[in-house]
């Protein structure tokens, strides 16, 4: 059992709430999310932005207070081999609550299908919040071009 060792990021002021599935092993490592320099999250919203693509941890989260979003994801602990999604199992949620108390947030954006699909199943159901799927940012979402992705995450910004 893997336990999620990256806080969420967010304030008062956060509007979006992004929420991925689980972290990789990069990103576990680094101590942040989207780790892997592979994954195109930070490229794809810092396009949308019209920002640098933040680098360090702390630039990141800069970067998310400053655009009023708030980062997390739907899996506080899981049996997981690597980064594979697909082998995620021993699922436990974590408790959003807390950013939703926070924040006025308008929109909860899922990063990509696993994410979405444990989203509806654990969370949806106790904060009755719908959740908007969006195209995985991840290496392994090949049939995404960059610019696909900008377009599809661009309704973030809205």
């Amino acid at each position: 059992m893997i336990i999620h060792p990256i806080q969420p990021v967010y304030d008062k002021d956060s509007k979006v709430l992004i929420l991925g599935s689980f972290p990789s092993v990069k990103s576990r490592e680094e101590g942040f999310f989207y780790g892997h320099p592979q994954n195109r999250f930070w490229k794809v919203t810092a396009s949308i932005f019209d920002e640098e693509i933040p680098r360090t941890p702390q630039e990141k989260k800069a970067f998310l207070i400053r655009n009023h979003i708030a980062l997390w994801d739907v899996i506080g602990s899981c049996d997981i081999d690597g980064s594979s999604d697909s082998s995620i199992r021993n699922v436990k949620v974590n408790d959003i609550s807390m950013i939703l108390t926070t924040a006025d947030i308008k929109a909860i954006y899922l990063n990509g299908k696993k994410a979405y699909h444990l989203y509806q199943q654990y969370l949806e159901p106790t904060i009755n919040r719908e959740g908007i799927c969006l195209p995985s940012t991840s290496p392994a979402n090949a049939a995404w071009s960059l610019e696909r992705l900008k377009q599809a995450w661009s309704v973030i910004r809205t």
